[in-house]
């Protein structure tokens, strides 16, 4: 879903949204903001208006009539006006993999090249046992980092122990 309040308001739409009981997520990075001339630290969405929400659309469609900065989110492209949808393996996944992490670095769309997906890796052992995915493969960087990402929207690369990677 989208939602078109301001980055520096003080109630969100994914605030708005688990306060009614739904399950919301939006990946977050804190931010120093300037509000009422003192400087603050906030927790606000990467992608400014990024929402996934774990409802149907028949709930979802009176909360949308209810508050008019939210609205769904269509892909370009596509004949039909369906809301896009995310997998629910690919959602799990991700909330998964940017919970156990400190400070996953977040990529938009376009912004990983085929050159900067390494080797198909497994981690086995430690918080993020039996996941999949790709190494991040930048020149320069030291670290290994899994890439996880939701198609179309948004991917993550959060640092991995060497020790728990198991090359497939």
């Amino acid at each position: 879903m989208r939602d078109l309040k301001r980055r520096n308001a003080n109630v969100l739409a994914i605030h708005e949204l688990a306060k009614d009981g739904l399950e919301v997520f939006t990946p977050m990075k804190q931010m120093l903001m300037t509000i009422g001339g003192k400087r603050q630290r906030r927790e606000v969405p990467v992608i400014q208006d990024l929402l996934f929400v774990h409802e149907t659309k028949a709930t979802l469609d009176p909360l949308v009539a209810k508050y008019p900065n939210l609205q769904y989110r269509y892909q370009l492209g596509r004949s039909i006006n369906e809301p896009t949808v995310v997998r629910d393996e690919d959602m799990i996944r991700f909330i998964r993999v940017v919970s156990v992490s400190e400070n996953p670095t977040y990529y938009m769309p376009g912004e990983l090249t085929k050159s900067m997906y390494g080797k198909q890796i497994r981690i086995v052992g430690g918080p993020l046992d039996s996941l999949e995915g790709r190494l991040l493969s930048v020149k320069g960087l030291r670290k290994r980092c899994l890439i996880v990402e939701i198609p179309d929207f948004i991917a993550a690369a959060v640092e991995v122990n060497p020790e728990f990677i198991q090359i497939i």
